[in-house]
């Protein structure tokens, strides 16, 4: 089966409701603007939309199913997720993923990842079947480590199945997958490497554009004071390429040869997305930003902030 190539994904965990969205993301984004964003992303070609249960507190791969039927977008990929928040239950990844596909109003996914590294062979072997079906096209893994990787990669191998590649969190300033080695173990195996939390939450964006309020922004807003001289850099970075702060951590990450996920509620964050996904940084700006990166002492999202719900081994 062909590989899907991506440059950049469309993440959804910011679609959903009004309450959820002037709750945690400080404004709520019409259904008819997410619309227009998803015809702008066929316009940029940018096809792929991750999608998992709990995005929007449910609500954000229904909202995909709906909006793609009335767009008349059936040639979307879709990239979902299989969270298990529990030790394995015979079934259990077969009766959520039947509820994703009647979420999404199709008969098959294109991409399905292993959320956590929980019973990670009882898991796999049942999406392994799926993908024996034609029910899966692709299986990748989210949140492992690099050993938890390797092992289900060869689980995978036994069944003559490819892992298709690691969702993991990554960004300028936590690259902790770049410096023990899982990235170069994916480019060694042609898997691919997608990050989330590309712009952890607001934090490389931009600090002089002022944004409304929100508990994440609140939550964050001591880190941001700690980062100046990243963002000098990045700003001079931007103000060179004639293109916004946000775009220069996306365009880092593309830069790596890593897949950046953005959540896009606005048909002007995806825009961005696709020219910075094509956005060619020199050595000298990735080496200066990478300096400043690593003189911040800002707190961030640690790359195993979901192993509280890992169930210890027994």
């Amino acid at each position: 089966m062909d590989k899907i190539n991506a440059k950049a994904v469309i993440g959804t965990n910011s679609w959903g409701g009004r309450a959820y969205g002037k709750a945690l993301r400080g404004s709520y984004v019409e259904d008819s603007v997410i619309k227009e964003a998803m015809c702008e992303a066929r316009e940029q070609g940018l096809m792929i939309y991750d999608i998992a249960r709990d995005y929007g507190l449910g609500k954000a791969q229904k909202m995909l199913g709906e909006f793609a039927d009335e767009l008349d977008m059936d040639d979307i990929i879709i990239s979902a997720k299989y969270t298990p928040l529990s030790r394995y239950r015979k079934g259990c990844v077969r009766r959520s993923f039947e509820k994703d596909l009647a979420d999404v109003h199709r008969d098959y996914i294109d991409i399905y990842w292993l959320h956590l590294p929980t019973d990670i062979e009882q898991h796999l072997e049942e999406m392994i079947g799926l993908y024996n079906e034609g029910k899966i096209k692709h299986i990748g893994v989210s949140n492992f480590d690099l050993e938890e990787c390797k092992l289900a990669k060869n689980i995978l191998g036994k069944a003559e199945i490819p892992l298709y590649g690691v969702q993991n969190h990554y960004s300028l300033i936590s690259r902790e997958w770049e410096k023990n080695g899982m990235l170069g173990w994916c480019r060694e195996n042609g898997i691919s490497f997608w990050a989330w939390a590309v712009l952890e939450e607001g934090m490389l964006t931009d600090p002089r554009v002022k944004t409304k309020s929100s508990p994440m922004k609140f939550f964050m807003a001591p880190q941001k004071r700690k980062m100046h001289g990243l963002y000098r850099v990045m700003i001079a970075v931007a103000k060179r390429h004639c293109i916004t702060v946000p775009q220069v951590a996306e365009a880092y990450c593309a830069n790596k040869g890593i897949v950046p996920i953005c959540g896009c509620r606005k048909p002007t964050q995806v825009k961005e997305l696709a020219q910075a996904a094509d956005i060619k940084l020199t050595s000298g700006e990735m080496r200066r930003l990478e300096k400043a990166a690593d003189k911040s002492s800002a707190t961030v999202l640690g790359a195993d902030i979901f192993r509280i719900f890992v169930p210890r081994k027994r």
